[in-house]
């Protein structure tokens, strides 16, 4: 885990792809896409059925870990409105050991606007914390501090011969904002958009910087991605 400021906050970045926010005890994540595998299988795409059980895992692990009492979802909780049904058993039952055991706000993305109240936890469209407002999607032109996922931001380099591609964060500074964070995909079966990929830097503004930040080797690493013109 890594220290990280944002916005005047203090959280912590884990290699899990979380980010931990200790003044208020709180996990946030976001895009679990839960049931995705199931949902391709269905049409077809026969991949293997435990993603929802992977990523829950790794959400205990991450609580386990911070010690957090809450969880923020940031939307795309489920893959679609019919995941939930689906959920095996066992996937089922550490969902809802989870939500029992946790203050747990599911907060809603595109693809699951229909989230069910069977889901445990509490559900919201978006919420403002100590000043921070949580939502799936950067809103256009934001000003306040703003957490955020839906891109699923990767960083990829080209390291001598070899490619790297990593889930990370994009976060922005100054330029009359307040400051926004887009968090890494959470989810165990998730792709990713080229964190400096134009829609990413558009839905960043206004800004004065964006960079790139995700843990490595036990700091924090920042990736210039763009930045004003004096």
């Amino acid at each position: 885990m890594v220290p990280l400021s944002f916005a005047g906050e203090e959280f912590v970045m884990t290699g899990s792809r979380a980010l931990y926010w200790p003044r208020e005890s709180a996990l946030l994540v976001a895009d679990l896409h839960l049931e995705k595998a199931s949902f391709f299988a269905r049409h077809g795409q026969m991949l293997p059925p435990y993603d929802s059980r992977a990523t829950l895992e790794l959400l205990a692990d991450a609580v386990r870990e911070t010690g957090a009492r809450r969880v923020y979802t940031l939307g795309d909780n489920f893959h679609d409105d019919g995941g939930l049904a689906r959920m095996e058993p066992h996937a089922a039952g550490m969902l809802a050991a989870l939500t029992r055991s946790l203050d747990w706000v599911w907060i809603t993305g595109n693809h699951d606007p229909g989230l069910e109240r069977q889901a445990g936890g509490t559900i919201a469209d978006e919420l403002v914390v100590a000043g921070m407002v949580l939502r799936h999607k950067a809103a256009a032109q934001e000003t306040r501090p703003e957490l955020t996922g839906h891109f699923h931001p990767k960083l990829r380099l080209k390291l001598r011969d070899r490619h790297i591609s990593r889930p990370c964060a994009v976060m922005s500074e100054g330029g009359g904002g307040g400051g926004r964070m887009i968090l890494p995909a959470f989810g165990a079966l998730t792709g990713g958009m080229d964190a400096g990929d134009p829609e990413i830097l558009s839905a960043m503004q206004p800004a004065a910087r964006i960079d790139a930040v995700l843990p490595a080797g036990g700091k924090l690493a920042k990736f210039p991605l763009w930045r004003r013109a004096a």
